[in-house]
């Protein structure tokens, strides 16, 4: 594993329920940095990013809010995950809301071009967040990032994206709550859903391993971008958008132990952690985690916790 370099970004500009800009403190008083080391891995921490200030053209949906400084994210945790991937570590991005996967994904995307790879998208969240800047009702931004990174129409006030990742390039897993516009899109673009009902008829591991292995076979990189939302509400409420029927705690880590074992995970997301919203840290902890098992820590590895 290479090394690890944390990348905090407060993003709260993508929704309107304040509280995600303290995400990155919470993962920090959790012990992500701890657990990773003591895993073994070097970890850096780059700290938080601050969000340069640009001019945002008029947007045609009223609903749209907040764009100058999401582009102005955007832009910052581009060039900070590409410049951690071309150091050859491993960035994990401490969100804040969404909307800072249009940024951190297309820095990873920069990178692949360069490295000439191909670069794979698992999207573990409860929505499929492909809406553009043209179709969202809401006007939050958190709910556009799939639709920029497979390059839909829409996104003329953001950087084009580099090299829109193909629909089998891109895995939607664990998804619960689509919008009808949002479904007609995805199926005009042919991506796959692993929604729920799949995950219940099939299991967590078939259609994981399925893409995996495709990752694998092409030689890709792949980035993983994990919203707490994903989780179910019951043990992880620290979120704005909570959505029943999420994955249990042994399925998430069921699903981060198999993208260890895959060897393929090369950048990371963490966001929509509200601490404000949570319950004496449970949810932050839970993240802390999810993380650990990403990087390698076994079940038999994890003490018993007092009652």
């Amino acid at each position: 594993m290479p090394k690890t370099i944390l990348i905090g970004a407060p993003i709260d500009a993508g929704q309107r329920r304040p509280g995600c800009l303290m995400g990155p403190a919470a993962y920090r008083v959790a012990g992500l940095a701890q657990a990773i080391a003591g895993l073994g891995h070097a970890v850096t921490d780059w700290g938080d990013l601050a969000c340069p200030e640009v001019a945002a053209p008029p947007c045609p949906n009223p609903a749209v809010h907040s764009l100058a400084e999401v582009l102005g994210w955007t832009q910052v945790l581009s060039g900070r995950v590409a410049a951690a991937l071309d150091e050859g570590a491993m960035p994990v991005v401490l969100g804040g809301d969404h909307s800072l996967a249009l940024g951190s994904v297309a820095g990873a995307a920069t990178h692949a071009a360069r490295a000439g790879r191909p670069l794979f998208l698992l999207w573990l969240d409860a929505h499929s967040d492909f809406h553009t800047p043209l179709t969202t009702t809401s006007g939050n931004l958190h709910g556009t990032p799939v639709a920029y990174i497979a390059g839909r129409a829409g996104f003329d006030a953001f950087p084009p994206f580099p090299a829109p990742l193909p629909a089998d390039r891109i895995c939607l897993y664990g998804i619960r709550s689509v919008d009808p516009a949002e479904h007609a899109a995805l199926l005009d673009h042919d991506i796959a859903i692993n929604d729920m009902r799949v995950l219940d008829e099939h299991g967590v591991v078939a259609p994981l391993r399925a893409f995996l292995e495709q990752v694998a076979a092409a030689g890709g990189m792949l980035h993983v971008s994990l919203d707490v939302d994903f989780l179910d509400p019951a043990i992880a409420p620290a979120v704005g958008t909570t959505v029943p029927g999420g994955t249990t705690f042994r399925e998430a880590h069921l699903v981060m132990e198999l993208l260890h074992e895959s060897g393929l995970v090369t950048s990371l997301d963490l966001v929509e952690l509200n601490p404000f919203l949570d319950d004496r840290g449970m949810t932050a902890r839970l993240m802390v985690d999810l993380v650990g098992s990403l990087m390698g820590r076994k079940v038999f590895d994890r003490p018993t916790r007092a009652k």
